[in-house]
């Protein structure tokens, strides 16, 4: 079987003539000194390994995976101890012979070969041209000792649905009910949760775990140093703020994401994650590049969480809106099995009966998954919790809408009013108890 080879960088290249001396199946079909030149020729097919001198350049997990998409393993030299390697990498001493390097070089490429044929790791759906029908991503398993964390993507259509609020409160109320919560901002057209918080911190964490994190390496201890600890009634949440300006998205890269999130797990029981709206893919990708994806972060969420919470607007307009969106998450992420939650339920907006009325629409007009919650609106609690940068349970823990948010997130409820139970919602401008 031969095995065509790029090399990147001087010292890679001074053991071409050791390979073609030992007639084996390694063949270089080309020097590269550059990056982009390396990047051109991957992504042509013309190789099938690459060899990667120290210093060339810098390797992280999102230029792995963009090699790898291109059908090609990597092969590294280096002149000590990695003390941070990047996975999917083949590492051996920049002093090894032309023999070894060959048998390092044939590893790797059986090692790339034995997986399934989808990108492996971090672009699965988020890299748009993947076909879902190849392969489905393994669920996480139960029993993975520490890193046994679960994720929760809270996500919705254009249109302000309330993702943000929903993602708030639902991390404070599994906080303040003793477990150890991870609120992460992966929003990269309208970052909010440091703003609706109080943390005018311009560091931006998310965007600073995943430059780390694309160095290999990265753990929860790291990413617990990083997050945010704030407090919320007597307990403390954790807190991974978004991108502090939208321009900044290409730093939310879904390999490097990807590998927060892993270890998220193992930082946290629970990880809430606020997504971005869009699932399109972006206008680049229609040519034969792979460039980097804004949509990705949001992409790489949906696809890596235990659950997924979608967040629609229950009037007029966001119905159909969530209709549609949900479509295209079952075309982006076929894996998802997303929750419909309704948001800002108010008869004025739908109806008398505003239940009633959306269960029927929804039966006659939306897919098959049921309604799994109404959030009925309380504009006056949510205005107060925003002043005072908290949340519900603090500000206004016997709103309607507190109540409803802490059974979705499936926290029992202390203290709130006399005489009414956790399922019972009264909805502005319809008198009526509505149990559901």
């Amino acid at each position: 079987m031969s095995i065509p080879v790029i090399t990147l960088g001087a010292a890679a290249s001074a053991y071409v003539p050791g390979l073609e001396q030992l007639r084996g199946p390694v063949t270089v079909v080309r020097r590269c000194e550059e990056l982009p030149d390396l990047v051109a020729a991957c992504q042509s097919g013309l190789a099938r390994a690459a060899i990667v001198a120290p210093g060339a350049t810098e390797l992280t997990a999102s230029l792995v995976d963009r090699l790898r998409f291109a059908g090609v393993a990597i092969v590294a030299l280096t002149d000590g101890p990695v003390p941070d390697a990047v996975e999917g990498v083949e590492y051996v001493g920049s002093t090894v012979g032309a023999a070894a390097l060959a048998e390092a070089v044939s590893r790797a490429v059986e090692r790339f070969g034995e997986g399934s044929s989808r990108p492996q790791g971090s672009l699965a759906y988020a890299d748009p041209r993947y076909r879902p029908e190849v392969a489905a991503p393994s669920p996480p398993q139960a029993d993975e000792g520490p890193a046994d964390g679960r994720i929760t993507a809270v996500w919705g259509p254009t249109g302000s649905p309330g993702r943000t609020t929903v993602a708030i409160n639902m991390a404070a109320e599994l906080a303040a009910a003793g477990t150890t919560v991870l609120l992460v901002d992966a929003d990269t057209y309208g970052a909010s949760i440091g703003a609706s918080l109080g943390l005018l911190d311009e560091s931006a964490g998310l965007a600073q775990a995943c430059r780390i994190a694309d160095q290999g390496g990265f753990t929860g201890s790291a990413l617990g140093r990083i997050a945010v600890s704030v407090a919320i009634k007597g307990a403390r949440l954790r807190v991974l703020t978004g991108i502090t300006r939208p321009d900044r998205w290409p730093e939310l890269r879904p390999a490097a994401l990807g590998q927060v999130l892993d270890a998220a797990r193992s930082l946290a029981e629970v990880t809430v994650v606020d997504c971005g709206f869009c699932l399109e893919a972006d206008e680049e990708l229609s040519f034969d590049t792979v460039a980097p994806r804004r949509n990705g972060a949001a992409l790489r969420c949906l696809e890596v969480a235990d659950s997924v919470i979608a967040v629609g607007g229950a009037d007029t307009i966001g119905v159909p809106r969530l209709v549609k969106a949900l479509a295209e998450l079952a075309d982006a992420v076929p894996t998802a099995a997303p929750r419909v939650v309704f948001n800002k339920v108010r008869a004025a907006a739908v109806g008398r009966a505003p239940e009633a009325q959306l269960r029927e629409a929804w039966e006659r007009f939306g897919p098959a998954a049921g309604i799994d919650a109404f959030l009925p609106v309380d504009h006056a609690a949510a205005d107060q919790a925003l002043l005072a940068g908290t949340a519900l349970l603090e500000t206004a823990p016997a709103s309607a809408l507190r109540i409803a948010i802490a059974e979705l997130a499936d926290v029992p409820v202390t203290g709130r009013p006399p005489g009414r139970r956790l399922r019972d919602v009264r909805f502005p401008g319809n008198p009526a108890r509505l149990p559901r």
